[in-house]
């Protein structure tokens, strides 16, 4: 079975980042058919960061006023030591903050994200929607593209998106690559705010670091939900098995940990486990008329909360330069690798580097927190890189 005609955009993916690609190029003008493989439109997780420089494009899209509805905008990013429960550092998100970078620090819920995304996208007459295609391969046709989906479908398009994430079918057209895993494991969940304590402030984001592991904190849902992340190297790790990084584990790597977080980590979700992987920038995404965004092109771990906001910096930086050249979508695309390949191998690199600074022990650790203690929460060029960057 064929689709019937040939699409101008095909976006495969249904995910924060293909539904702001799509978003922004129906916004600048282009018909645009988005494929999702579940059988909804939806988002496993919880909790999300969004700092200013993913902000400053979900503005320029319009969203920000439905966002705002389940945004809670934190006063503070801190970090305190797990094991000893003392602050380390933090960063202070007020008014100096906001005024450097022109727009806040949010965290939302995954979930309610994807739905002011997919709400926006379904009232664009520009957009549409299908769901359960899951797509087996993708061919590079020269003057077009096509995908083939699992159930013998087939869509022909004159610019196709890859926007379907870690484990990427459009990225097997520019790479033969793996997800790389180093052994660690996330746990997750959100539990009604009221069951916490006022321990290092509710209305902050909240980062214990410790060895080989670090547990994040901070409330969504117009602060009625209090988002919980326990990361841990499993010692059992092999790539051979899946038998690693069990809530047994869990318990015995944080045992070592001050009585606030096992306190904490005793109303944690045990039922899934996330493994944690990314992979080594790749100096091309495109090809022809075919291109990666978001984890397709860069996935990265979630250490410095960057992961959704590239893939949103993406999705602007490709809708306007397929806007400034529709006659030669080739140029455009080369133009738009060449604008975002650097940038977010930085902050793949930065990530992993973000972790290892995490997760250090012993004279390590010591010297991490005097270090991070001698800085002003005001002091923000470290990350005027990243936060006041602008597509």
């Amino acid at each position: 079975m064929t689709a019937a005609g040939r699409l101008p955009t095909l976006v495969v993916g249904g995910g924060i980042g293909g539904l702001a690609t799509a978003l922004a190029l129906a916004r600048a003008g282009r018909p645009v058919h988005v494929i999702e493989k579940s059988a909804e439109f939806g988002e496993i997780g919880a909790g999300l960061q969004l700092a200013p420089n993913a902000m400053h494009v979900l503005d320029h899209l319009g969203v920000l006023p439905e966002i705002g509805k389940h945004a809670v905008y934190p006063s503070r990013l801190v970090w305190m030591d797990a094991i000893a429960a003392t602050r380390i550092t933090e960063v202070d998100l007020g008014a100096a903050f906001k005024e450097r970078y022109r727009h806040p620090y949010i965290v939302m819920h995954r979930s309610d994200l994807l739905s002011v995304l997919l709400d926006a996208c379904r009232a664009e007459r520009r957009i549409t929607l299908e769901t359960r295609r899951e797509v087996a391969a993708i061919d590079d046709l020269g003057d077009g593209a096509r995908a083939r989906c699992a159930d013998g479908t087939a869509y022909e398009a004159d610019l196709l998106i890859g926007a379907d994430g870690l484990h990427s079918t459009a990225r097997r057209l520019f790479s033969d690559d793996a997800p790389i895993r180093d052994g660690y494991v996330a746990y997750r969940g959100a539990i009604p705010i009221e069951r916490l304590s006022t321990h290092a402030g509710l209305d902050n984001v909240v980062m214990w670091v410790g060895p080989d592991m670090h547990f994040v904190q901070y409330p969504v849902r117009r602060g009625e939900l209090y988002n919980q992340v326990a990361v841990f190297r499993s010692p059992r790790y092999s790539p051979l098995s899946e038998d690693w990084g069990t809530p047994d584990e869990l318990d015995a790597h944080y045992a070592q940990t001050c009585d606030y977080i096992r306190g904490c980590l005793a109303l944690m979700w045990r039922d899934r486990r996330w493994t944690m992987a990314d992979r080594k920038p790749i100096a091309r995404w495109t090809k022809n008329r075919i291109a990666l965004m978001g984890d397709a092109a860069h996935p990265m771990y979630q250490y410095i909360a960057q992961g959704a906001c590239q893939a949103i910096e993406d999705a602007l930086a490709l809708a306007r330069l397929v806007a400034a050249s529709p006659d030669d979508l080739p140029a455009a695309l080369a133009a738009y690798e060449q604008a975002r390949t650097r940038r977010t191998a930085r902050v793949q690199i930065t990530a992993r580097a973000m972790g290892a600074l995490f997760h250090l022990d012993g004279i390590g650790a010591v010297l991490r927190n005097e270090m991070m203690a001698t800085r002003s929460a005001a002091d923000y060029t470290m990350l005027d890189w990243l936060y006041g960057h602008r597509v």
